[in-house]
């Protein structure tokens, strides 16, 4: 089935959204992988926030014209999935951690903000902590040093109590 201009355009239009809203686009090929793992790839997608969806290289390269992600349309050969999101480490780990428990879902390339990225450095990128461990780690080092002062003020009167009962247990 065909699709007419207008639908063409509607198409390119919303990937250009995306894009608008994006940090990350990741390139994988699907050659002869089954629908159900298709499906349960979008589900775990759509999970995390992440527009993944199968769309001809012509409309992509079309809506990646004059955006930082236009170095990507060399990479834009045989059937594509695409996965653009906001969150550049979840979006390559969702498509990573797939790519791993399947042999036929390959990552081709990525790209972020003007940099074209290898399926290495798309790798590379899973491996990081994603935003909220990494948020975490921040608090937990900046209630470090407020944390030990407290702790350090508690000792004080903690020893005059236990020297008082000591005295007490004396007598």
């Amino acid at each position: 089935m065909s699709l007419n201009l207008e639908q063409k355009k509607a198409i390119v239009a919303e990937v250009s959204t995306q894009l608008a809203n994006a940090q990350a686009i990741i390139l994988a090929e699907y050659r002869g992988l089954e629908v159900s793992h298709f499906t349960q790839l979008r589900a775990k997608a759509r999970e995390h926030g992440i527009y993944f969806r199968v769309i001809k290289n012509s409309f992509v390269r079309r809506a990646v014209e004059n955006t930082p992600y236009s170095g990507l349309s060399d990479q834009m050969v045989g059937p594509l999935a695409y996965g653009i999101g906001s969150d550049p480490v979840a979006t390559a780990k969702v498509l990573h951690e797939f790519a791993k428990s399947n042999d036929k879902f390959v990552i081709k390339a990525g790209a972020m903000a003007g940099a074209v990225l290898t399926s290495k450095e798309v790798a590379a990128l899973a491996s990081l902590p994603s935003r909220d461990e990494l948020l975490s780690k921040l608090m937990g080092t900046l209630q470090a040093p407020i944390t030990k002062f407290v702790r350090t003020l508690n000792e004080v009167p903690t020893r005059f109590v236990r020297g008082l009962a000591a005295i007490c247990d004396q007598k």
